[in-house]
């Protein structure tokens, strides 16, 4: 279930082995999560390996690197095997600072990425057009377009027997001689489940509880080639910024990555663009804007993913908490559950356990943000959520100024959604469900519209 990147790498493998495969998708194979990403393939995630050496120990930083390392390595194997045309380009990768009192953090990471195995090197200066005060490099890393390299894999599945149906929401999965899932009037009986869906939606663990929803805005500029950035740079000081070139039909563009937030806990996503493009225009020589986008992924309380498969739920897999981190983690965690289907697994396996202590309370959930009086509160091409009787609906009013209400109840949980003004969707403060402006599923965990609601005739008056 979901054909981002851990659900297609698993189920790849799985196919090659001669396993009989469905890759049942929501939505359209890379229009999601993977899809929408800034997509560096790097074993550097920031800030990693101290972190991790310090909150674990060396062999688990270790393990972390191994894992990942294999999934950056088998990304560029089947770009190369399978002749996916995504813009692959080997790059250098870069973490780098403005405030010189953070230098000492990034000759500290150089040591603990040398420790690991990783080749690092702290520079004087990152190659950028503004001044900064010292930078870590990982050579000899990557980048591609991450949606031109699912739809690639999705043709490989296929080919290699796996049965690829996208449009197609799962909205209940119940042990039942194995397990039994059920999208629209059809279901389907299977051995194993994999529920790769940005966060599961099902099984006998709370990962909504273990992990927290965050979002980050991103966009492309329109930039000459005399001033294109060579390299992937992840800034460590806050508020970050991860920078990349990428290309459209129309030529290159620079994608910059700003500022993150909870999911559903801000009232104003809109604001955080405006930052943005102020920022990047007055660092880079860019010209317009060519896209702006929300993503969303999930954060675990010590920066590591979920996955695996889950004893006390034989037959049932998940894959989750990426950190912004799914490119190598993905791949890795899709290897992962792969090889435990199969009867296998890798020596890295541990470090990802589904199963681990978290720490009490890390999602404490939040309220909505969008709460209004009266209809006229609401701009055309607004949204709010207003009490009717005894609950609430969330009202969107069309450019012309024509409301549209669903409820403000999310299926999931039944947090009180919040209006996302940037990309005109519901969000849930609680758990991380979004929804179309009518109410359609966007992302789970929530696997229901939200239902349609009328409003009162004295309201339109």
């Amino acid at each position: 279930m979901g054909a981002g990147i851990v659900g297609l790498t698993a189920a790849y493998l799985l196919a090659k082995a001669g396993l009989s495969v469905f890759v049942l998708e929501g939505r359209r194979v890379g229009r999601q999560v993977t899809g929408r990403s800034t997509a560096k393939i790097t074993t550097q995630h920031s800030l990693i390996y101290r972190h991790l050496i310090e909150t674990f120990d060396l062999d688990t930083a270790k393990r972390y690197a191994d894992a990942n390392r294999l999934g950056m390595q088998q990304v560029q194997h089947w770009v190369d095997q399978l002749e996916i045309a995504c813009d692959f380009e080997a790059k250098d990768a870069y973490a780098y600072s403005c405030d010189g009192s953070r230098v000492r953090d990034l000759e500290a990471e150089a040591d603990a990425a040398r420790r690991v195995g990783i080749g690092a090197e702290v520079l004087q200066s990152a190659p950028l057009p503004f001044k900064t005060a010292g930078a870590l490099r990982f050579r000899h890393q990557a980048q591609f377009n991450p949606a031109q390299y699912l739809v690639g894999l999705a043709r490989a599945c296929a080919s290699a027997g796996a049965q690829v149906f996208e449009n197609t929401r799962v909205t209940n999965v119940k042990q039942a001689d194995g397990w039994k899932l059920t999208a629209g009037m059809g279901a389907l009986r299977v051995d194993h489940a994999v529920l790769a869906t940005n966060l599961p939606i099902a099984g006998p663990v709370r990962f909504d509880k273990r992990t927290r929803p965050r979002s980050h805005i991103a966009m492309a500029f329109r930039i000459a080639p005399k001033a294109a950035i060579d390299g992937m740079f992840i800034g460590v000081d806050e508020p970050t910024h991860s920078l990349r070139m990428g290309r459209d039909q129309d030529g290159p563009l620079l994608v910059v990555l700003g500022r993150k937030f909870d999911t559903g806990q801000e009232g104003d996503v809109a604001k955080h663009f405006l930052e943005l493009e102020a920022w990047t225009t007055q660092n880079f020589e860019v010209g317009g804007v060519g896209w702006r986008w929300v993503n969303e992924d999930y954060d675990t309380a010590d920066r590591v993913p979920f996955a695996g498969g889950l004893p006390r739920a034989p037959g049932l897999y998940v894959a989750t908490g990426f950190n912004a981190w799914g490119i190598t983690n993905g791949t890795a965690t899709g290897i992962l559950i792969a090889e435990q289907i199969l009867g296998r697994a890798p020596p890295w396996a541990s470090v990802y356990d589904p199963t681990r202590k978290t720490p009490q309370g890390f999602n404490k959930g939040g309220d909505s943000q969008s709460l209004v009086h009266s209809l006229g509160d609401i701009e055309p091409g607004g949204g709010g959520v207003m009490s009717l009787g005894r609950g609430k609906i969330a009202v969107w009013k069309g450019n012309d100024g024509t409301p549209h209400a669903v409820s403000a109840a999310c299926t999931h949980e039944g947090c009180t959604v919040t209006w996302n003004n940037a990309d005109r969707t519901w969000d849930c403060p609680c758990h991380g469900s979004i929804f179309s402006t009518e109410g359609h599923v966007i992302h789970g965990p929530a696997v229901e519209p939200l239902p349609a609601r009328k409003l009162p005739p004295n309201w339109l008056r």
